[in-house]
């Protein structure tokens, strides 16, 4: 986890006028770029590009990724690029790739002189199940950080190689929740929790993730961002799934740094029977 200390003391009146950030929070730092919003957003299986940026705006994102085999460089103009709000930071990513090798060369593709080089790396060799190969995703990502690209890692929930993706000078690592799309929620939970308390660059948790109250258990957790497409993409109200996700992700933020109470194995009175209100004088 990058955070100094989880347990801050909250001044006497708190305002919610910022819609990212809970009142005491850093930036999420993710190598040369730092913004306020700790929610990314996926652009895939929207019924619209309409529907996307409504969403996009709703979810108070400052981070969305895009696949590299959507984006049209020959013609711009068609691109899904054109429809995606402004200001935003965009993340390409490497979603079909079946080896290092496809990754590498679509990583390649996205350099652009006017967008940090960030990239994240998606090698799915099976495309049945969607699960990363770990040994390639490892070399991609080695190569790719040698070539001067941020570099985001998808990958299974397994501490020691989130461990070696950090080592290797990744800027952040991306554990998932469950498999892609099966909005299953945290089925990693442990393997997550092991990996936040090693990691000394952010950790995303990606794909997996739901409902709103996913979301809010990874942030709650100490994850430091989570990543969300087709919970939102493929809700009936996408706008106001955006919505809810942002706010759980500012919940989940807030009890993280709450220093919550874990919890017990027997019940404990709210009230103590030796405690008297109001105090006898």
């Amino acid at each position: 986890m990058t955070e100094d200390s989880p347990h801050l003391t909250p001044p006497l009146h708190s305002s919610w006028n910022d819609p990212y950030t809970p009142w005491h929070d850093k930036p999420l730092c993710v190598g040369s770029v730092s913004t306020p919003s700790r929610l990314l957003v996926g652009t895939g299986k929207f019924r619209s590009p309409d529907v996307m940026a409504q969403a996009i705006l709703a979810s108070g994102s400052n981070w969305v990724t895009v696949a590299l085999r959507r984006i049209d460089f020959q013609t711009p103009t068609h691109s899904i690029l054109t429809h995606l709000p402004p200001d935003l930071v965009l993340i390409p990513n490497t979603s079909g790739a079946r080896s290092a090798e496809e990754a590498i060369r679509m990583a390649k593709l996205s350099r652009h002189p006017e967008r940090p080089p960030l990239i994240k790396i998606e090698v799915t060799p099976d495309h049945d199940h969607l699960m990363p190969d770990p040994i390639d995703t490892l070399r991609a990502a080695e190569e790719l950080v040698k070539e001067g690209f941020g570099v985001l890692p998808y990958c299974g929930a397994d501490p020691v190689l989130a461990k070696r993706l950090e080592e290797v000078g990744c800027v952040a690592v991306m554990p998932l929740g469950s498999p892609i799309g099966s909005n299953q929620g945290l089925l990693t939970r442990e393997f997550i929790l092991q990996i936040i308390e090693g990691a000394n660059v952010p950790v995303i948790v990606d794909a997996g993730i739901g409902t709103p109250a996913h979301a809010c258990e990874a942030m709650q957790l100490g994850a430091d961002a989570v990543l969300i497409n087709t919970a939102i993409a493929t809700a009936a109200n996408p706008i106001l799934a955006a919505r809810a996700f942002k706010q759980a992700v500012m919940a989940g933020r807030e009890g993280y740094h709450a220093g919550l109470r874990p919890p017990l194995a027997h019940a404990t009175p709210s009230s103590p029977p030796n405690t008297l209100f109001p105090p006898t004088l």
